[in-house]
């Protein structure tokens, strides 16, 4: 009885006030089957229970100069909001390395800003813009993207899978930059200062050596990490058990990737073979090691 009053509340917390919109983005990701999608729902809220994902917002991970580092190495922001009021979030896939910290810490990272999104940015951007917001938009920078970068696969698989079966149809599209017509395609969807720091300064990619830390929306000195980090320190404040902020990061459970990984591993290694005298991917497939370790 315990454990069902349990999932009745990370119901709640997941649909935040909209059931409806939420069990329909379940439906869709399962293509409309309705058994699908209830199975997907329903192992969705026991992994909420299971890995206490509704905690996750109170867990600092610290010390300070440790979440720079995972900061620093797995980039990720907040740049703005498009014309109609989505969440613009950039990602800087070629040049993040992911090797500062311990897969767990990456993880956490990674489902604290999904949550942080969910119960903090999406319905304060609904209230602001006066109607629902459930989804964000995300722009993949391709700047720095190396065939050495395939050795986190694990990691990526990791982050992937959680984010297909837990936070489905959240991400309304996807936009690759570093060719040339995307550009444009940003300029029409999202005002100028809403645009990644990479798509404002010419040739610069999605480097974390901006001239202005606060302006550079991977940076943890950027206004979205230094509210998101303070919101998890208060958070912790509030629920936590009291006493100092221990460190340790949260375990989270997920499923085997050994079959997926070994598939992805393939396709981009057949992928990339094509592509391995071309500019713009550095490296030789040769030396090429995909890396099973979770520090």
């Amino acid at each position: 009885m315990k454990f069902h009053s349990k999932i009745a509340f990370r119901l709640q917390h997941i649909h935040q006030g909209y059931p409806t919109e939420t069990l329909a983005r379940f439906l869709k990701a399962r293509e409309g089957n309705v058994t699908k999608a209830h199975k997907m729902l329903v192992d969705s809220l026991k992994w909420r229970v299971e890995s206490e994902i509704e905690n996750m917002l109170a867990k600092p991970i610290v010390p300070t100069d440790l979440y720079r580092a995972v900061r620093d190495s797995q980039l990720i922001g907040l740049s703005g909001y498009s014309r109609e009021g989505l969440p613009v979030f950039a990602i800087g896939v070629g040049l993040s390395t992911l090797d500062k910290a311990s897969v767990h810490y990456y993880v956490q990272s990674h489902i604290q800003i999904n949550e942080y999104r969910d119960c903090v940015i999406l319905p304060s951007a609904t209230k602001k813009y006066g109607r629902h917001i459930s989804k964000c938009l995300k722009v993949l920078d391709m700047t720095g993207l190396k065939l050495s970068a395939l050795s986190q696969i694990k990691l990526l698989s990791i982050i992937s899978t959680i984010d297909d079966l837990n936070y489905p149809e959240k991400t309304l599209t996807y936009y690759i930059v570093n060719a040339p017509y995307i550009f444009s395609a940003c300029w029409k969807i999202m005002d100028y200062a809403s645009l990644p720091h990479f798509c404002r300064r010419e040739g610069s990619g999605s480097s974390k050596h901006s001239q202005n830390a606060t302006d550079n929306c991977y940076s943890l000195d950027h206004p979205f990490h230094q509210a998101l980090y303070n919101y998890i320190k208060q958070q912790h404040s509030i629920r936590g058990p009291g006493g100092p902020i221990k460190q340790g990061s949260a375990h989270v459970g997920h499923p085997d990737l050994a079959v997926e990984e070994v598939d992805i591993a393939k396709t981009l290694e057949a992928e990339l073979l094509h592509l391995d005298n071309r500019d713009g991917l550095h490296g030789s497939l040769g030396d090429l090691k995909i890396n099973d370790d979770q520090k």
